[in-house]
């Protein structure tokens, strides 16, 4: 697919490919990438975009650059599961050319509202800058959803009022922990390829002297990736606390499962020496030619059970 865009007085509208400012290919087909040749030197496939060393996702290519960053968003086979994926950002000779391979969404909200995002849309650099500043609130929003999780598994996990959290809780809060681990590894890993886009940008900028009016805001948008970034450490240690907590509440299950099983064992251990003794095949047993000879024994079994258990109920091991 591919989505065009030009500035109208001051907004984003869609627009022929030969009057864009910012053209989206989103999987390209044959014919999408033989419509944007005059604008790039070359439509990157998904292979090309995933095979590069991370070194290398950032160059020029005579008056373009081309800088590949990792973006969360969700897969385009089901549009259900969540990837993060690289998006190619070419800019050069007055055009904005983004190609991915997947569905981030601020891909799909910042076109109604490029006139109030950042510097507005007047020019490509100013284009890209506000696809940056729309990925960066995006993945805020991801780490915030991600905190409220981890408050959801504390909560389930520590306000159970005495009582052990069922098994079937304990394993979902910790697949719940693993998926925010992986969610929040991926936003860090974002943030660190559009904080090295930023700066390789700016380096552009001022080879053509064109930086001033752009500095103060890739400095913003520079100090909300490292702000970010500290919240994604903090979320991470969270991370850890929750998995911690989750498996320490397992051990304490087992245990009190390991417990009342040895107990049960221990309770039946004298009434079975009792039975085992008087099942020992010797021809002087006083007891067996007496009458009252099996209730003494059942009674004396009864009563080493019972003793056992008040001693533990008084040594408070039970």
């Amino acid at each position: 697919m591919i989505f065009s865009y030009a500035n109208t007085a001051g907004k984003l509208t869609q627009s022929s490919v030969a009057e864009a400012l910012w053209i989206d290919l989103c999987k390209p087909e044959a014919e999408e990438t033989t419509a944007v040749a005059p604008f790039v030197p070359e439509v990157p496939s998904l292979a090309d975009l995933e095979e590069i060393e991370i070194s290398a996702r950032l160059y020029r290519e005579g008056p373009f650059s081309v800088m590949t960053v990792m973006v969360p968003g969700i897969s385009r086979e089901d549009d259900v599961s969540p990837i993060t994926g690289p998006v190619a950002f070419i800019l050069g000779q007055g055009h904005l050319v983004t190609v991915r391979y997947h569905s981030p969404r601020p891909f799909e909200t910042y076109a109604p509202r490029a006139e109030k995002v950042g510097l507005g849309c007047e020019g490509a650099e100013r284009v890209f800058l506000g696809l940056c500043e729309e990925i960066i609130g995006r993945i805020a929003d991801l780490l915030e959803l991600s905190g409220k999780a981890l408050d959801g598994i504390t909560r389930q996990i520590f306000t159970t009022e005495g009582m052990a959290p069922e098994a079937a809780v304990l394993q979902k809060a910790l697949t719940i922990s693993g998926q925010q681990s992986d969610m929040v590894g991926n936003c860090r890993l974002s943030l660190l390829t559009i904080e090295r886009a930023l700066s390789f940008f700016l380096v552009g900028l001022e080879d053509h002297g064109k930086s001033d009016a752009l500095r103060a805001t890739i400095k913003g948008l520079t100090r909300d990736i490292q702000s970010l970034e500290v919240h994604g450490d903090y979320l991470s240690s969270r991370v850890a606390q929750a998995t911690d907590a989750t498996l320490g509440m397992i051990n304490l299950a087992q245990n009190t499962t390991v417990r009342i099983v040895s107990v049960v064992a221990v309770l039946f251990m004298p009434p079975t020496l009792i039975a085992s003794i008087y099942g020992m095949n010797f021809r002087m047993m006083p007891e067996l030619d007496v009458a009252w000879g099996y209730p003494f024994a059942l009674g004396l079994m009864v009563a080493a059970a019972l003793t056992t258990w008040f001693v533990f109920k008084w040594k408070k091991w039970l």
